[in-house]
């Protein structure tokens, strides 16, 4: 007696993972069993692991100095003794990769990836972010060379660079722009630099000059920069001012320079955590200007650019719902307000740009409602195919699923039966997507198309050739972006 088993079924499509960021930028340390983990792509689950292998944030410190006269527009400013004041961070202590992580988790994160380009825990002085860290690695690569060797992650995301500026960082979000293209499993996520006492009308039309017109359909922009409360008070003390900053002469209140006095003379084994921790406490009960300098350090601090937040959200998105839902409308968590009110009439500019098409997404407060992402744009915002970020995406999920599905049948024979198999996994793959809503139609036969076979998409020499062609025709659902509401007075009935 001999048993011979035949599979009943076609090979089966499976949808690959949508939502894994890659952060590039600078952490305290990049290290893991003792190997340094810069310019190594590494996979973190977790805020914790991402403390054990990279480390906290900066310790950055602060000046303050009398308010310029006129004042900066936009400069926020603070009185001690009635004098304005402002409070400005020092030039080489700007690092945000730690905090967008925390705010990534908190807006839904999951899994990610750290691509660290250098660390600053080795460093207490800071230092200058450099443009080389992201553009000449090691044997002189990028760091999107660096990644094309990683297949997992699907977007992109740079909060670090966005400190150096509209041109620099603009510049590299070109590169990241053509990664996506050339890799065509990915996505980037950009932040829209606010430019210091600059119009809105400045900053998109910054953003519009410097993101070039290529690959436009691989990213998405958001606009302003949020305030959040990541940061909260427990985590800022004296420590976080500049030494010049002499406190016993800058505060005005009594009993302050007793205490500065009398902590100053510590040395040695008596300059103990809890001494510092007690000098802090002491400081805030003596004097409300201290505290008020203390709030506006973190206030400071709290300020993020949005995309880490953003990536957050496409998680979220993602789990709950699918890659086909627009990650637009939905509530951001940890933020307070965005950092600049956008009218209605001023996104409608935003939104659509008439001349190139460069869509800017919006963050918009709503009263009784909250902090909403109120945008669903790609970069490519004039273009009937890739006007809509989860058109993109979607699109992008399915190629890179079918494409590793279809893998396994390179080599075999080129003939009606591989034909027959391959079109009803892809078909399957497809029903399944249509019944969970990623596809438009009344019917599987409205929402989809597979053809395949000879003289349909192949022939006689793509054959001779081992060239095998499939065309799949899709109806991807689209956001309704507006809604219109038409009113209209008919006469008394009865």
């Amino acid at each position: 007696m001999y048993i011979e088993e035949k599979n009943a079924f076609p090979g089966s499509a499976v949808a690959v993972e949508t939502a894994i960021p890659v952060f590039i930028g600078y952490t305290a340390k990049a290290q893991r069993n003792g190997k340094s983990l810069v310019y190594k792509p590494t996979r973190v689950t977790s805020l914790a692991v991402f403390v054990e292998y990279f480390g906290e944030g900066f310790n950055s410190e602060f000046t303050i100095a009398d308010a310029p006269t006129p004042p900066v527009a936009g400069e926020e400013t603070f009185k001690i003794n009635d004098v304005d004041k402002v409070i400005q961070i020092n030039p080489n202590h700007v690092f945000l990769l730690y905090n967008a992580i925390r705010l990534f988790y908190y807006n839904g994160g999951s899994v990610c990836y750290i691509l660290c380009v250098d660390t600053y825990g080795d460093k207490p002085d800071g230092f200058d972010i450099d443009t080389n860290n992201f553009t000449q690695g090691p044997e002189s690569q990028n760091v999107f060379s660096i990644l094309e060797k990683e297949y997992e992650p699907t977007l992109i995301v740079l909060p670090d660079i966005i400190t150096k500026g509209e041109t620099i960082a603009y510049n590299l979000y070109q590169l990241a722009l053509k990664h996506c293209l050339d890799m065509q499993n990915r996505f980037c996520i950009l932040d829209v630099y606010n430019t210091p006492g600059n119009t809105i009308e400045d900053d998109s039309a910054g953003f519009r000059n410097g993101i070039g017109t290529e690959c436009l359909n691989y990213g998405a922009a958001y606009y302003p920069y949020l305030k959040t409360s990541v940061i909260q008070p427990s985590e800022i003390n004296y420590l976080n001012l500049d030494p010049t900053v002499k406190l016993d002469t800058l505060l005005p209140e009594d009993n302050v320079k007793d205490i500065v006095t009398a902590f100053g003379l510590l040395t040695g084994d008596k300059l103990t955590p809890a001494a510092k921790t007690n000098y802090h406490q002491s400081l805030k009960a003596a004097s409300p200007t201290y505290v008020a300098i203390m709030e506006e350090i973190r206030s400071k601090l709290n300020l993020l650019p949005p995309s880490s937040a953003i990536a957050g959200i496409y998680t979220f998105v993602d789990t709950a719902r699918g890659v086909w839902k627009s990650p637009a409308n939905v509530s951001l968590t940890m933020v307070n307000e965005p950092a600049i009110a956008v009218s209605h009439n001023e996104q409608k500019m935003l939104n659509v740009d008439v001349m190139a098409g460069k869509s800017i997404n919006v963050i918009r407060p709503f009263p009784g409602i909250g902090t909403l992402v109120w945008g669903a744009r790609t970069l490519d915002g004039n273009s009937q195919d890739w006007r809509y970020v989860n058109v993109r995406r979607t699109l992008i999920m399915i190629e890179q699923s079918l494409k590793l599905a279809t893998r396994s049948y390179v080599f075999e024979a080129n003939d009606g039966n591989t034909w027959i198999t391959i079109s009803s996994m892809i078909n399957n793959f497809l029903y399944n997507l249509w019944k969970q809503g990623a596809l438009a139609g009344a019917a599987p036969e409205q929402a989809y198309n597979v053809q395949i076979g000879l003289g349909s998409t192949m022939t006689p020499n793509d054959i001779l050739d081992g060239i095998m062609r499939i065309t799949v025709m899709l109806a991807i659902v689209r956001p309704a972006e507006f809604i219109v509401l038409t009113f209209q007075q008919q006469q008394q009935q009865s």
